[in-house]
């Protein structure tokens, strides 16, 4: 079994291949230049390296979101023309899911998040397993770290906009949060692409972003609560 894995859901472009379990090829690039022009080049650079045809791959996962509104269109589109055009299954993969298995096996709850602006973040929580314990949403952090201080146990947080949050996360839980080294804040395809390799297949025509954007509306609401709070 040769799978592609596509994961486009922040500035980070990462493809990879595996192939009877092992992963064969991992690529990766952070860059705020389009990925509409890096993806197709990418991908086929990878397979050449790797020396595998397009036609020999069995499967094609990808990171269906939340995340760049953009970034998920260019990836999932992508991964779905593929599929389509090859014959073979696509999966769609929580970009959040994708993120926590950096952290897999480490025995402790995982926190991926992404940075969804105005205070607030698309995220989710998951067990050692990469099962969800909360199921992804679109929150301010605030209100996050609060429900998370619930938890009472250890939570290993990861996102490439880790910076933006540490202090605030280390401020709000203390010891319960946990931090790895700063490469691992961002999605490895090849991981993805083993993750993938025994989940069902998506009907490709079925198969959609997930966003998981507040409306425009409530996100405003929620700023302005905010703003009244601190005053």
């Amino acid at each position: 079994m040769t799978i592609l894995a596509i994961d486009t859901s922040s500035e980070t472009l990462a493809i990879a291949l595996s192939q009877d379990g092992k992963i064969i090829a991992d690529y990766s690039t952070s860059s705020k230049n389009k990925h509409s022009k890096r993806l197709m080049p990418a991908i086929v650079q990878l397979l050449e390296d790797a020396q595998v045809k397009p036609q020999d791959l069995t499967k094609i996962v990808v990171g269906k979101g939340p995340g760049s509104y953009t970034g998920i269109r260019i990836g999932l589109s992508t991964a779905k023309t593929m599929a389509w055009s090859l014959n073979i299954p696509v999966v769609g993969v929580s970009s959040l899911a994708a993120l926590s298995l950096q952290a897999r096996d480490r025995g402790a709850l995982i926190c991926p998040f992404f940075d969804a602006r105005r205070d607030l973040v698309y995220t989710g929580l998951y067990n050692e397993h990469i099962e969800p314990v909360i199921q992804d949403q679109n929150c301010l952090m605030t209100d996050w770290l609060e429900q998370l201080k619930k938890v009472e146990q250890p939570i290993i947080f990861l996102s490439p906009d880790l910076g933006a949050f540490q202090s605030m996360i280390i401020k709000e839980l203390k010891d319960q949060a946990v931090f790895l080294p700063e490469g691992l804040n961002t999605v490895r395809a090849g991981l993805l692409a083993l993750f993938g390799a025994d989940l069902e297949g998506d009907n490709v025509h079925e198969l959609v972003p997930s966003y998981l954007r507040l409306v425009e509306a409530e996100a405003n609401w929620l700023a302005s609560q905010k703003e009244q709070s601190n005053e």
